[in-house]
């Protein structure tokens, strides 16, 4: 490689070469010959090359560079080949019939012909007898030639009589068993899996991530695919193993198919297996649920933001799992949406009125009945310490219609009730009228009354204003607000 590459006039590739055979004299000549005197010096006097540092010492004259103190100068040789056996294994391969075939079978005919060119034919002519013969005699000398030749034997080739059922192996004529035919290569199994697969979770498992992307975006609207890095790499690994065969050979990689068998054919090849599962979601979501409970809600968001962002990646077998899985969507989000809110009250501690509003528009979330009851005790002890006794009277109502099992939830309640119905009145108005239905914005926190015009998330359904149109949802932070898209894939059965 170092002397093609000085074919070349390849500096570079050269010196890179020297270095990985340990070649200090080559190094030295190619700095030198570069131009590189003070970095050919250093080379040569590191390694003890006195008389070549002496000649290019008075070259530099006083530029003659110095070394720092303390340091001791150590070859650097490069690292022993694992395996030393010579030139590359070749594999003896017999010529065919284009390479060389046609001669030798030539050749062949030719020296068999040669050989039996001095074979015993005939006897040979008498020419001495038919010097003083006739021009007409020598056809008496011919004829009895042919008479002699008519009563020869010949090769006396006489037909045997074999039984009529004998067989003989037949052999074919160009049969050559020498020569190695290499199988056709069969189709990846990562091509198997997303020829006729809508679900995104399988072209990611294949590896095929754009086309993945695509379906996200075309079925769901999602466009920040920033958050699911991580799953997607999980996928992709999750449904692969990986096997060593030997030291220096490569990785063999192999597919991890969903529901194999021993009894499944082998020529019939099965969808990935996926790391992410329903059940995984539903531990996740009881998790939320226990830190919500215990008010810990940093954490239940993050529970509900990681369920969120993995239901694009699940795959269900039947339809009324396919039902469950928009469920649990339809649970989630209204929990993220309750929870950024209840974050947002409380970090307007400046602005009562608006921490009212929020407490108002979190009791309208559809939460679980324990957590409701929570939110309608907060709202009520919100309202009612900023003398909204009118306001704070509903919530009271509200939490003593849902049978709080908390006797203390009850009485206070009651309390607020009996305090209300001396001066039922609001001190300060709200952006808040609970006869009126409405749903809260995703992004504006603020209500959104029947017959408003609005606009919704295509995964996670969330409302926003029409403001909001084209801009990434705050509640899933996944998919495009108003995007048109088709809806969630995650069954074999929603394709069928």
């Amino acid at each position: 490689m170092m002397k093609i590459a000085e074919v070349k006039n390849d500096v570079m590739g050269q010196f890179h070469d020297a270095l990985y055979l340990g070649d200090v004299h080559e190094r030295v000549k190619i700095l030198e010959n570069a131009g590189h005197l003070p970095l050919a010096y250093i080379t040569a006097s590191v390694h003890g090359l006195h008389d070549i540092a002496n000649r290019l010492a008075v070259e530099l004259g006083d530029n003659v560079p110095s070394f720092p103190e303390g340091k001791k100068a150590s070859l650097l040789m490069p690292p022993s080949p694992v395996l030393c056996a010579g030139d590359w294994p070749l594999l003896m391969v017999s010529k065919g019939i284009f390479e060389g075939g046609l001669d030798d079978a030539g050749r062949g005919a030719e020296e068999d012909y040669e050989e039996t060119a001095d074979a015993d034919w005939g006897e040979a002519l008498d020419i001495g007898e038919v010097n003083n013969m006739q021009n007409g005699d020598i056809s008496m000398v011919v004829e009895e030639e042919d008479v002699h030749e008519e009563t020869e034997g010949g090769w006396d080739l006489e037909d045997l009589d074999l039984p009529p059922d004998t067989d003989t192996p037949k052999t074919a004529p160009n049969a050559r068993t020498s020569v190695f035919v290499a199988p056709n290569p069969g189709m990846p199994v990562s091509q198997i899996w997303v020829q006729r697969s809508s679900l995104a979770s399988e072209h990611i498992a294949a590896g095929n991530f754009d086309t993945a992307m695509r379906l996200l975006y075309r079925q769901l609207g999602i466009k920040n695919f920033s958050p699911l890095r991580s799953q997607f790499m999980d996928l992709h690994m999750g449904s692969h193993t990986y096997l060593r065969a030997l030291s220096l050979a490569p990785v063999i990689s192999v597919a991890v198919e969903r529901g194999w068998s021993e009894s499944a054919s082998p020529n019939v090849r099965g969808p990935p297996a996926l790391v992410f599962n329903f059940s995984q979601l539903e531990e996740k979501l009881q998790a939320g649920y226990k830190a919500t409970t215990a008010g810990k809600f940093s954490e239940a968001l993050r529970h509900f933001m990681a369920i969120l962002q993995t239901i694009p990646f699940i795959v269900v077998e039947s339809r009324r799992e396919v039902d469950e899985v928009k469920e649990l969507i339809i649970i989630v989000k209204e929990y993220v949406l309750g929870l950024q809110m209840e974050f947002k009250r409380k970090e307007l501690t400046d602005n009562p009125v608006r921490q009212q509003e929020l407490a108002a528009y979190f009791t309208h979330c559809k939460l679980q009945l324990p957590h409701r009851r929570l939110a309608l005790l907060n709202a009520m002890t919100i309202c009612y310490k900023a003398q909204n006794l009118s306001t704070a009277a509903h919530f009271a109502r509200e939490l003593l219609e849902t049978n709080p099992a908390a006797e203390n939830q009850a009485k206070k309640a009651r309390q607020v009730l009996q305090a209300a119905e001396r001066n039922m009145r609001d001190v300060i108005p709200l952006n808040y009228d609970f006869r009126n239905p409405f749903v809260v914005c995703g992004s504006t926190y603020t209500p959104i009354y029947r017959g408003q015009k609005d606009v919704t998330c295509p995964y996670c359904s969330t409302h926003f204003v029409p403001s909001q149109k084209e801009k990434l949802c705050t509640v899933c932070e996944l998919a495009e607000v108003g995007a048109d898209a088709s809806g969630l894939v995650c069954s074999p059965s929603q394709i069928r």
